[in-house]
């Protein structure tokens, strides 16, 4: 999918939506104060992207197929992948609210983030300019988003190249593993754009969807796996190469995909792959 099909797409991420991720991220005090409706829920949803609202720094359209372009970073500052599954959503309204969520294809997302002390909000990590996040090319279309689906089978691996060699840098995982998936995500996807309010780092999503014109797509980040230790301690710097794969374990085991990374023989059916460069911010 070209990248200019999805600049009139909203963008949204799903915050903690695998189990111990924020904590390895150093993210969790930040939610401290959120209240979910389940131990295992998700923190919220947060924007990426705005299409259509100007006076936002997220109306820069953020994503690349093929780089990653670093911020100008302050001292306690790194930058780390976060290897996600996206999905390209319908959104239907009923009194200009959000209603209905619709997953029609779903792709390797890299939800990129800076790690920093004291963001206000979650999307102030997210989103520094052009090319600063990472979406595969080769989307999958859905069947049906529940069991028995073609989403059923897939995982996620990640994997960071660094002088010229390649580490596993998010555990991996299955689609299945998401703490919120199928019937049980939508509905909660539906019940937060129609109605999260601005409190602590989430914002009023309501009130983003009627700046953007209230948009008829979206692309939404489901949530980051777990990281490696290797993943863990490690921050990106210009050089680096990332990939984040999408693939079918009915096809792929986990130890076919690492070495095809390693020999760069990634252009193969079942999988959905991203690969992006690190540079330096001009």
């Amino acid at each position: 999918m070209r990248l200019e099909s999805l600049k009139s797409c909203i963008g949204f991420g799903v915050a903690g939506n695998f189990a111990n991720h924020l904590e390895q991220a150093g993210e969790s005090s930040d939610f401290i104060d959120v209240i979910t409706e389940e131990k295992e829920a998700p923190k919220g949803l947060f924007p990426f992207y705005q299409p259509r609202n100007t006076e936002t720094f997220l109306h820069t359209f953020p994503l690349s197929h093929d780089t990653i372009v670093m911020p100008t970073l302050s001292q306690g500052e790194n930058l780390q992948i976060e290897p996600e599954v996206a999905l390209l959503c319908d959104l239907v309204y009923e009194n200009r609210k959000v209603c209905r969520v619709i997953p029609k294809a779903f792709a390797a997302y890299n939800d990129c983030t800076i790690r920093k002390e004291g963001a206000k909000k979650i999307s102030e990590k997210k989103n520094w300019g052009v090319a600063t996040k990472g979406v595969s090319e080769t989307f999958f279309p859905i069947d049906r988003f529940e069991s028995g689906g073609v989403m059923d089978n897939y995982r996620i691996a990640s994997f960071l190249k660094r002088d010229g060699t390649v580490h596993a840098y998010g555990e991996d995982s299955p689609l299945l593993g998401y703490s919120y998936f199928y019937t049980k995500l939508l509905r909660w996807m539906e019940s937060k754009l129609a109605g999260q309010t601005d409190m602590g780092p989430l914002e009023d999503l309501p009130a983003i969807l009627k700046a953007n014109a209230f948009p008829e797509q979206a692309l939404i980040s489901i949530g980051a796996t777990r990281y490696t230790p290797y993943g863990e301690s490690t921050f990106l710097r210009p050089g680096d190469e990332v990939f984040v794969v999408v693939y079918d374990g009915s096809h792929y085991t986990g130890k076919m995909i690492t070495k095809q990374v390693e020999v760069g023989q990634l252009d193969a059916p079942y999988l959905s792959l991203l690969h992006q460069k690190v540079v330096a911010s001009a």
